[in-house]
């Protein structure tokens, strides 16, 4: 098993090669939680995984609440499934809810405070559900409260972690919005902590396996000792394998797709799931090593045949430009499957692409 068939075995996993999920629903089921900072991306990214790659999938789900965008597994935001999100909170919370709090303390702010802040949340949404951030900005000074910028978004992640709150229905432009959690996630049975360790084991690695027991980790922030905890609770649907001193773990059943990838090329944003849903393993991604360090600046990643061969920057205009900076000269073949991937992008965008290579 090389790198290079780990990387193609991924990317079929994550369903960015054939066979592609059905639906935006199957792919944030799938797998398990979609990291969502920019809303943008994260749609294209949950597209790109699907046969029907319209728009109107995803943003359908997050009006009806059946996807969540909220703080979860790690302080940024992700894309969830309503089912899911309790438990997964549940299980995850405890070690973030630090950084919120050390960052609110920091700037000033007490317990009482935040307690105090968010009644009012809770009483502005409870009056008028889906308001923006400045809306509710607005809603808490009006109540005596001064939360902007930095400190609102903190505040409101907090309250996320405690299942106050979570995303409500987007505006007409697509703005994010926020709602009671109550009104939003159905209450569900929900597993003991040893069954919901096995279950994000299970769900993590059907997912994005074969991965490390360090890369689940780093993903739901978890104690090592957490993981293999859940790895040993879910070891009837599980195999794994030994790669370069390192224990890979998979879904039983699963296995490394025969020939490349289809399609070849694909232009991701750096917090795609076939990159940031990994740490430890992540740059099997880049198993030749081109990749300079400093690639996390980068807006977007130029992948080809499981590879990155550069760095992608997306302007929107009158058209969808593509700016690629190859790590290498790349061959035909290679090129040919980046404008494949501009096409896809630039269609799901409703724009004509428009790929620029940069001397490679």
């Amino acid at each position: 098993m090389s790198p290079h068939d780990i990387g193609r075995w991924r990317l079929a996993c994550q369903r960015l090669s054939a066979p592609y999920a059905g639906s935006a629903a199957d792919v944030v089921s799938h797998l398990l939680a979609v990291q969502a900072e920019n809303p943008g991306q994260s749609a294209w990214a949950v597209a790109t995984r699907t046969t029907r790659r319209d728009a109107a999938d995803l943003a359908g789900l997050l009006a009806s609440g059946e996807v969540v965008r909220t703080h979860v597994l790690r302080p940024t935001w992700h894309l969830v499934a309503a089912a899911d999100l309790t438990w997964l909170i549940d299980l995850t919370a405890p070690r973030v809810r630090p950084t919120f709090e050390r960052q609110l303390t920091a700037g000033g702010w007490s317990a009482a405070d935040v307690d105090r802040a968010w009644g009012a949340v809770l009483d502005a949404l409870a009056a008028r559900p889906d308001l923006t951030r400045e809306e509710l900005a607005a809603e808490l000074a009006a109540r005596g409260t001064t939360a902007t910028g930095h400190e609102l978004m903190l505040l409101l992640g907090y309250a996320e972690l405690e299942r106050l709150v979570c995303s409500g229905r987007p505006t007409a432009e697509g703005t994010h919005t926020y709602a009671t959690y109550d009104a939003r996630v159905p209450p569900t049975p929900q597993p003991d902590r040893d069954e919901a360790l096995a279950r994000l084991a299970r769900r993590y690695l059907a997912g994005h396996g074969p991965a490390t027991e360090r890369d689940l980790a780093y993903w739901a922030t978890l104690t090592l000792g957490d993981v293999r905890r859940g790895l040993a609770g879910a070891a009837d649907d599980l195999a794994s394998f030994e790669h370069d001193g390192r224990t890979f773990w998979h879904a039983a059943g699963d296995g490394p797709p025969a020939g490349g990838p289809d399609p070849a090329g694909h232009l991701l944003q750096i917090l795609d799931e076939t990159y940031r849903g990994y740490q430890d393993s992540r740059m099997l991604l880049d198993a030749a090593g081109l990749a300079p360090a400093g690639r996390e600046t980068a807006i977007g990643m130029a992948v080809v045949d499981a590879q990155l061969v550069g760095s992608m920057r997306r302007t929107l205009g009158a058209r969808a430009r593509f700016d690629v900076a190859p790590y290498r000269p790349l061959a035909t073949r290679e090129v040919a499957a980046l404008h494949d991937a501009a096409e896809r992008y630039a269609a799901f965008l409703g724009l004509e692409a428009d790929l620029r290579l940069a001397d490679g």
